[in-house]
């Protein structure tokens, strides 16, 4: 059987890694507006995917803060957003791996085992940590903590 995480580690890193994206991306969005290439952006159709993202990672700290204050809610959230954080990270390297793909056909042979393995080094730990973070929000350890609160 697998070893569960400890629930104070799954609450703190998905809190505190969920507020650092998010940080990051507004200030990424601010940057874009400073240099007057937001409404370029959006005008490209970037406004949902931005959006999408921004909803996403507030579900993540969300459930962070609710698994830290063992609220029920937290467990739903935070396993959810791990579901949609492994999709996002399959499909969008998968993505970039058929754009690679496509790229050959007018320009030079790409490194496949260079980009296959930094494509591995994202999937892999991402996969690994949201897998071990379901398994343990899921256990019945969890469930105790959370309805003995």
């Amino acid at each position: 059987m697998m070893e569960s995480l400890s629930l104070s580690f799954v609450g703190w890193f998905f809190t505190l890694f969920s507020a650092a994206v998010l940080v990051l991306g507004i200030s990424i969005i601010g940057w874009l507006y400073r240099a007057g290439k937001l409404s370029e952006r959006y005008l490209q159709g970037h406004i949902w995917n931005d959006a999408l993202l921004l909803v996403i990672w507030n579900v993540g700290l969300a459930g962070g803060i609710g698994v830290l204050a063992r609220q029920s809610f937290g467990r739903y959230l935070l396993v959810m957003f791990c579901w949609v954080l492994i999709a996002l990270v399959v499909l969008s390297t998968a993505n970039r791996l058929w754009a690679l793909r496509e790229a050959r056909r007018a320009g030079p042979r790409p490194d496949w085992i260079r980009a296959i393995s930094a494509a591995l080094v994202l999937v892999v730990p991402v996969v690994a940590l949201c897998g071990a973070t379901i398994v343990t929000l899921r256990s019945d350890t969890a469930w105790r903590a959370f309805v003995g609160s």
